[in-house]
């Protein structure tokens, strides 16, 4: 084989060794316990852009209501994540913190993914529910 042709597979190879499967039912050791944390986060993140999308997708013909949906998920977001450092903060630094962390995002993300659901359920004529029925 070619030096360069070695060369050019070299990081592939060892890309491909690092990043193997994990069984997050039975994750053991802190580095697989860390990176099956994050995906369950992403996991509740992607149902959570979901969902957003939906409600603004109903909120179209309301640019006010849009609007302080926006803002409510941009303070939302702040506030998880400014929850999530302080809920995390008496591990800082140690290696268990993404896991405590990632932890923490998901199950407030997960809440968050309940009152989006809870609001695109809303009935025609609730006076109490800031998203239109369909």
């Amino acid at each position: 084989m070619h030096l360069g042709s070695l060369l050019a597979l070299t990081p592939l190879l060892l890309f491909s060794t690092f990043v193997q499967a994990v069984d997050c039912d039975n994750a053991t050791n802190q580095g697989d316990m860390n990176r099956c944390a994050a995906e369950q986060n992403k996991a509740a993140d992607k149902e959570l852009n979901a969902l957003y999308q939906q409600i603004t997708k109903r909120l179209k013909d309301n640019p006010d209501a849009n609007k302080l949906l926006v803002g409510a998920q941009r303070n939302w977001v702040a506030f998880r994540d400014s929850e999530c450092k302080f809920s995390a903060s008496g591990v800082d630094g140690g290696s268990v913190y993404p896991l405590i962390y990632s932890n923490c995002t998901t199950d407030l993300t997960q809440q968050r993914v309940e009152a989006f659901k809870r609001y695109l359920k809303c009935e025609e004529g609730d006076l109490s529910c800031p998203v239109p029925g369909v």
